[in-house]
């Protein structure tokens, strides 16, 4: 394609200019033999079984539980009661022990009671009650257990080691995505951020963090904080001294970051560290660390900073969910938040007062995690807020597996399914890359300009970047290939380089991606050494025609 039809592509999100890849990879296909391979998208392509199977077991159960306090004619059943239901569960999963799930459901309730001393039939009456949905979320925030069981688990997913000390409030919310947009309208609404405030924003990043700040929602000027490949992916110094500018408000972070795929290090965090305890103890922080599951001791922003620094989880990649909606927002008991939006002057804490008003008599002590709730709901709306009340149940069930699985069977097995479909990339690639023990192998990011620089020389560079336009690479692979890649430069990654995702594509392709990389970077060099004989043909018969009038 043209680089001036190209041109035109350049405002729109990754996202959607895959969109109109798709559509001329699936012309390929269906032109050729070749299979559409769409390694653009994220979504796994393995689910974990063994809660799931727990999950729609225990719906079983809950039907007898209903069918047992009311059972008209006309299919119409009664509300489970707690009295006496983790000894009925016990014995139905008796009779049942043979059925898919039934070793987990009996393992995760004695688990789950001894973990956290809970009262067996007020946590089993809250996972049948809650599976039957026939309630709104109460609390609207979190269900109790369920609020446990996740601070445990995300302990192990965000803080590692050492844990930081205290309590998190959680909220369970829509998948990371809801997370994201209900933490943007609550840090305006409550005037943490302000139309004209600077934040910072760690780059490469996912787009949305990239778009969403521009929104006439929000008009904030950001600032980025770049993490270059020749750095490991890690921050230099010299970008995080950007933020000791007491300017930038907000400083948002993906860790593992998307799409370099690269965690932040134990040496860069203690740098950031520093930087928040002696020069900018206001900084807030947000950290997305849906990725970290996928590297071996991960330990986020979340564990190091917990009170400078609000949390996102998806549980969507690890355990193959994205249609679940399954987010959590975590925030600790004591923040900078609260202090900040309680130190506000007295002419915003009363329009902060009006809002929040209706829903309680003291709203100036009113946390920010309970503001975003609200805040989700439209205030109005906050009595029926809440994560639906089976997928809460499908949130415990996921993070008591994990918890469960001492030996973290699942975690490695997760990393040998990208681990395996990276090595053959890079096999297909033909190139060498020194292990890194921070890459979580989710997505793979391939720099055209970094790579040809190495093995097709810079003069093939250069001939690139006079002659042909970035966006050329991924319209490339779909039109002559059959593959989808997202363009990095849409993620502040750079201009010429590639975003892969290792989840969703069976493990023999990757060689074949690689491959095909591989076959446009010596296009790239074929077309350069085209260009340079006819230079040369031109001037020869340039010169040619000059002797003979001589």
């Amino acid at each position: 394609m043209d680089p001036v039809t190209l041109r035109t592509f350049e405002k729109l999100s990754p996202f959607e200019i895959k969109d109109e890849l798709i559509r001329l990879a699936k012309l390929t296909a269906q032109d050729s033999s070749i299979a559409l391979l769409n390694a653009g998208r994220g979504n796994p392509n393995w689910v974990a079984m063994t809660p799931r199977e727990g999950f729609f077991l225990l719906g079983q159960f809950a039907i007898t539980e209903s069918r047992r306090v009311m059972n008209k004619p006309a299919g119409i059943g009664g509300m489970p009661k707690a009295d006496g239901i983790a000894r009925r569960l016990e014995e139905w999963l008796a009779e049942h022990k043979d059925a898919p799930g039934a070793g987990f459901l009996r393992d995760m309730v004695a688990f789950a009671v001894k973990k956290f001393d809970f009262k067996p039939d007020a946590f089993v009456h809250e996972l049948v009650d809650s599976i039957i949905g026939d309630n709104y979320p109460v609390p609207d925030r979190m269900l109790v257990h369920n609020e446990r069981v996740v601070h445990e688990y995300l302990q192990w997913a965000m803080c590692g080691d050492p844990r930081p000390s205290g309590q998190f409030d959680l909220y369970a919310v829509e998948g990371g995505t809801a997370a994201m947009c209900y933490i943007f309208k609550s840090l305006k609404a409550n005037r943490l951020l302000n139309a004209g405030d600077t934040i910072a924003l760690a780059t490469p990043i996912f787009t949305p963090y990239l778009e969403m700040p521009h929104l006439e929602d929000y008009g904030l000027n950001v600032i980025s904080v770049a993490a270059p490949q020749e750095n490991r992916f890690q921050f230099t110094d010299e970008e995080l001294k950007k933020l000791e500018d007491p300017k930038v408000k907000a400083f948002f972070v993906v860790n593992p970051g998307n799409p370099y795929a690269v965690a932040l290090s134990e040496e860069t965090i203690a740098k950031i560290v520093k930087l928040v305890e002696t020069k900018r103890p206001d900084l807030l922080l947000l950290t997305d660390d849906v990725y970290g599951t996928f590297v071996k001791g991960f330990r986020g922003l979340l564990g190091a900073l917990p009170r400078n620094t609000i949390g996102v989880y998806s549980y969507s990649k690890y355990f193959g969910c994205t249609g679940w909606r399954l987010g959590v927002i975590a925030i600790h008991s004591e923040n900078i938040f609260d202090k900040a939006i309680a130190a506000h002057p007295e002419k915003i804490s009363a329009a902060l007062d009006s809002r929040y008003g209706p829903l309680t008599l003291k709203p100036r002590e009113m946390k920010l995690i309970d503001r975003i709730v609200a805040d989700s709901r439209d205030i109005a709306l906050n009595h029926t807020a809440g994560l639906s009340l089976p997928q809460q149940v499908m949130m415990s069930m996921f993070s008591l597996s994990e918890l469960m699985d001492e030996a973290k069977l699942y975690q490695k097995t997760c990393m040998g399914i990208v681990r395996a479909r990276a090595e053959r990339m890079i096999e297909g690639l033909g190139i060498e890359v020194p292990e890194n023990l921070l890459h979580d192998r989710y997505y793979g990011l391939i720099d055209f300009e970094f790579w040809a620089n190495k093995y097709v020389g810079p003069e093939v560079v250069a001939y690139m970047k006079e002659h042909v336009h970035p966006l050329d690479i991924v319209f490339r692979l779909a039109e002559d290939h059959g593959i989808v890649l997202l363009n990095g430069g849409g993620f502040h990654a750079p201009d010429w380089s590639v975003r892969v995702s290792f989840a969703n594509l069976d493990d023999e392709v990757y060689g074949q991606i690689g491959r095909a990389t591989r076959a446009v970077a010596r296009g790239y060099r074929q077309a350069f050494d085209a260009y340079n004989l006819a230079l040369s043909t031109a001037k020869s018969a340039g010169g040619t025609a000059t002797t003979k009038e001589k």
